[in-house]
C-alpha cells in the first residue's frame, strides 16, 4: 500500500508559477515511477508528467518546456514545478504512484485544485 499526500495548489495569474508536492509513504520500495495527472471540468484525466525510479521523465506535449517533475529521495517526495501557467492549465492535479508497471498508476493522491486566471 502506498499513500500520497499532496500540497501546493491554489490560484495564480496567467504567466505565474506554482510548485506542487507529493509525499509518499508506506511501501515506497515498490514504486517504479511517480507522476502527475490532471482533470479539467468535463474532461478526462490526462497525463502531465512521470518520473521513473531510474530518472527517466515523460511529459505531455502541452506542458513541455514549462513544467518540470523532480524528486527528493530523502523526503520520499516528488514535485511538479509549473511555470508560465496558462488558463488552460486549470484543473485538479493528482499525484500517482506506479507499482506494477512504469506507466500505469496504481495509487492516487487526493487531488489539488490549480486555478489559473487570465
Amino acid at each position: 500500500q502506498v499513500r500520497m499526500v499532496e500540497s501546493g495548489g491554489g490560484l495564480v495569474q496567467a504567466g505565474g508559477s506554482l510548485r506542487l508536492s507529493c509525499a509518499a509513504s508506506g511501501s515506497i520500495f515498490s514504486i517504479n515511477a511517480m507522476g502527475w495527472y490532471r482533470q479539467a471540468p468535463g474532461k478526462q484525466r490526462e497525463l502531465v508528467a512521470t518520473l521513473t525510479s531510474g530518472g527517466s521523465t515523460n511529459y505531455a506535449d502541452s506542458v513541455k518546456g514549462r513544467f518540470t517533475i523532480s524528486r527528493d529521495n530523502a523526503k520520499n517526495t516528488v514535485y511538479l514545478q509549473m511555470n508560465s501557467l496558462k488558463p488552460e492549465d486549470t484543473a485538479v492535479y493528482y499525484c500517482s504512484a506506479h507499482v506494477k508497471t512504469y506507466y500505469v498508476p496504481d495509487y492516487w493522491g487526493q487531488g489539488l485544485q490549480v486555478t489559473v486566471s487570465s
